[in-house]
């Protein structure tokens, strides 16, 4: 099951997601997304579960500008693997131990 807690401040929206994400929730988190601003963050640190679909939605939020904070070790790893599978490379990967 998942959980969004949204927090917002000046023009910086940060959507703190917990549990079980599926893809057929994406567009839960799209509308909670605030795409007048220009800052928006996912807090993935109490994300359990995803499937394939959401990594694909990760990677297009990242590619956007989405900050992905505390991102499960696993996740970031699949996201690495689908990125290198697109022929993708990925900017993240050199500060990941680094980010919050």
């Amino acid at each position: 099951m998942l959980r969004i807690e949204k927090n917002g401040g000046g023009c910086v929206t940060k959507l703190r997601l917990s549990g079980r994400i599926q893809s057929d929730q994406i567009p839960s988190i799209r509308s909670e997304m605030d795409n007048d601003c220009a800052n928006n963050i996912l807090d993935l640190s109490d994300v359990t579960l995803v499937d394939l679909g959401v990594v694909r939605f990760l990677i297009s939020c990242e590619d956007r500008g989405v900050q992905l904070m505390q991102r499960p070790a696993y996740v970031h790893e699949w996201m690495l693997r689908e990125r290198v599978e697109a022929g993708q490379p990925d900017s993240s990967d050199a500060d990941y131990p680094n980010r919050i």
